[in-house]
């Protein structure tokens, strides 16, 4: 028969003509040809086998090429033996390849070569699945982040994604670990840039305002203006963010903005906040897919400069935009402190009453309790971002916020684990901690990859020095000096699901799922700072904002194990340790079970009360519950309301249908969604059904 030599590797060129005198030999025994995956007939090569056999010995310390020749032999005898003179498969003469090493005393080269083939096949498989994903794109972007539109570019970035993903998954994360990700027990969020960069920072404005920057075609000098400073801003977000793969945040943006309204009008300070709001929701980056995830921190600043900048911010966005409608980003976070903002005598007292005016028409701003426990030891050095993320103690330097933020984090799977269990407590916690080391296993193989990425890499976020202590660094130096200042972190989804699971009830239900709820998180938490001294970094835990994830666990579990009621029975699983969004409960028994989780989850958290409607006509009740909230210990909180805006007249209200004043069906309604605004449009499948579930908490 013919054989194809440019087939054949020059290594294995002097052993060719061994292989054609045993096909000589055999010839009724070889086939002339073999059926491809995809059903295409093509010529038989059988020194392909013997290439494939050595190369698998050789895994596992074989040398002898002979020997892999001989059994190919074999291979093709017993091949003859069942198909007769029939076309063989791709898939029968791998499967015969596996019989033969086995049946002939060779386990540890057939362990190798099932190991390769099975390598080979996700490699195909991955291909295929990624072809599939491309053409879903190709008609509509996917939602598993609300913020990014459905233009050209958000298209070819989910492309290029979907590709990345995949490439990580079967060529740079070990097998183990990238088993976890597809099979579900547990998430690596943001795998597209698993090897590429990092996650989020708080950015230091004022470094920046003041030695001013460079974000790519020369250097922009300290603003002189407010008008200068509020677009600075702007600019500085968008820029760090496409370097970055999550959110950008101030963590003290009225102090960092006071130098530079100091003296200037207060209408010349409010256009300048007006201005910012605007370029935040119509300023784009990462190729134009979407508007930077922004967050601001302020309420804290005394001085009359940063008051003005707080009062001037929160006016302008209780304005809205162009038509009044509501502004989706910033993210404002209201960072409340006794002595400076909290109680009547404090001097930025009114500003959080404006605060809560504000946020009773338009959602933001969020709240931020410094006096909670685990936040107090800092003073008014915490910062949060609208996802929840919160980064602060360091095992590497000082306890800031200013020039840090997460690395990466991954989320465990609880409900599946609960599942598995079968009710049965110590098999739970033993799967649990499994899991645990696992991820942080995986966390640490994506810092390693992180650490030799170079400053060049990131030149605005490290080239700049928004990074705590990048500016010691060159555009050739390794980053891992200066990340070892951030957070890894392991999160969690489905606590109410896995108490289901295991006790039948959750912890909004029943006082004894409560404990076992706290229990549970704090063995989580013990396990973290166990990891951050064995790997010498800084692990917390997370209360994972649950986005596209809600639903994908659940969905691979209800496959796995069926509809389970209270369990796998809805579209989603609940965020974190939230109780779960259907349940009837009253606020403030709501406010009082979630509250002891905040300080166990060091990595970030937030509650929501649900209202029925905007309650800025009832402030006083509004404040009874922030305080409520500071009082259950909380470190981060936020009251949800619809907000429906019609497009034709620029009502604004709360809308069973069309508009009640102009009859339009164009409405667009904004709610909040893992902790940024959004409209419900863009909602993923999982949350537009919670969204549906949820149910109002009365006062």
């Amino acid at each position: 028969m013919a054989i194809n030599h440019a087939e054949i590797g020059d290594d294995e060129k002097k052993d060719f003509l061994k292989v054609v005198e045993f096909i000589n030999h055999n010839n009724d025994k070889i086939f002339r040809s073999i059926r491809k995956r995809d059903g295409r007939i093509v010529e038989f090569n059988p020194t392909k086998i013997a290439a494939a056999i050595f190369k698998a010995a050789k895994a596992v310390g074989g040398e002898d090429r002979q020997l892999a020749e001989e059994l190919a032999g074999v291979v093709m005898q017993y091949l003859h033996k069942q198909l007769g003179t029939g076309i063989p498969t791709v898939e029968e003469v791998q499967d015969a390849v596996e019989k033969a090493l086995i049946e002939t005393g060779h386990a540890k080269t057939a362990k190798a070569y099932i190991l390769y083939r099975d390598r080979r096949t996700r490699l195909r498989d991955s291909k295929s699945e990624l072809m599939d994903v491309v053409e879903e794109i190709l008609v509509e972007t996917n939602r598993e982040n609300a913020n990014i539109s459905n233009s050209p570019s958000a298209k070819m970035l989910q492309i290029a994604s979907a590709a990345s993903k995949k490439y990580y998954l079967s060529r740079m994360i070990p097998d183990d670990m990238a088993q976890a990700h597809t099979e579900g027990d547990f998430h690596i969020h943001d795998l597209d840039f698993y090897g590429k960069t990092l996650t989020c920072v708080q950015i230091p404005l004022g470094k920046l305002l003041t030695n001013g920057f460079n974000n790519g075609h020369g250097f922009i000098r300290p603003p002189k203006r407010p008008g200068s400073a509020a677009a600075l801003a702007a600019i500085i977000l968008q820029s760090s963010q496409n370097d970055m793969h999550g959110g950008q945040s101030f963590a003290f943006f009225d102090r960092d903005m006071a130098q530079f309204m100091a003296g200037a009008a207060e209408e010349d300070v409010y256009q300048a906040m007006e201005a910012l709001i605007y370029n935040l929701n119509s300023m784009h980056s990462r190729a134009g897919a979407q508007v930077p995830f922004s967050s601001v921190n302020l309420g804290c600043d005394t001085t009359p400069a940063g008051r003005m900048v707080t009062k001037c911010l929160l006016l302008a966005y209780e304005k809205g935009l162009g038509h009044g409608e509501s502004p989706i980003f910033p993210n404002i976070i209201f960072r409340l402190r006794k002595g400076i903002n909290f109680d009547p005598d404090d001097p930025n007292y009114d500003l959080f009453q404006l605060a809560m005016r504000v946020s009773a028409q338009r959602l933001n701003p969020t709240f931020a309790f410094m006096d909670s426990s685990f936040n107090a030891p800092y003073g008014s050095e915490v910062a949060y971002m609208g996802c929840r993320t919160r980064v602060m103690a360091n095992r590497h330097g000082e306890a800031v916020s200013d020039g840090r933020g997460n690395l990466s984090f991954t989320t465990i799977n609880l409900p599946r684990i609960a599942i598995r269990s079968g009710g049965d407590l110590e098999i739970f916690y033993t799967e649990l901690e499994r899991l645990m080391v696992l991820a942080a296993r995986q966390l640490y193989h994506r810092y390693r990859i992180q650490s030799k990425l170079k400053v060049r890499d990131m030149p605005f976020l490290m080239g700049q020095g928004l990074y705590l202590d990048s500016e010691k660094l060159g555009p050739n130096d390794p980053i891992g000096p200066v990340i070892k200042h951030g957070t890894l972190s392991i999160g969690f989804i489905g606590l109410a699901e896995a108490l289901t699971s295991l006790t039948g009830s959750h912890h909004g239900q029943s006082p004894d799922s409560q404990r076992l709820g706290l229990e549970i998180v704090s063995f989580m938490r013990k396990l973290i700072d166990g990891f951050s001294e064995e790997y010498d970094l800084n692990y917390t835990l997370l209360a994972t904002p649950a986005e596209g994830l809600s639903g994908r666990f659940v969905n691979l579990d209800r496959k796995r194990f069926g509809v389970i009621s209270g369990v796998t029975d809805k579209e989603y699983y609940t965020n974190s340790f939230h109780v779960p969004v259907q349940y009837e409960i009253a606020s403030y028994e709501k406010i009082g079970i979630e509250g002891p989780y905040h300080q166990l989850t060091n990595a970030g958290h937030i509650s929501y009360v649900e209202m029925e409607s905007p309650p800025i006509d009832n402030l006083e009740a509004y404040e009874r519950l922030i305080r409520h909230m500071a009082l259950s210990n909380m470190g981060y909180a936020a009251i949800n309301f619809p907000v429906d805006e019609c497009t034709a007249c620029f009502h604004r209200g709360v809308f069973a249908g069309d508009c009640p004043v102009c009859g339009s069906s164009a409405i667009r309604r904004i709610r909040r969604i893992t902790g940024y605004l959004s409209t419900i449009d863009r909602f993923n499948d999982a949350k537009q059904a919670e969204l549906r579930d949820r149910s109002n908490h009365w006062l």
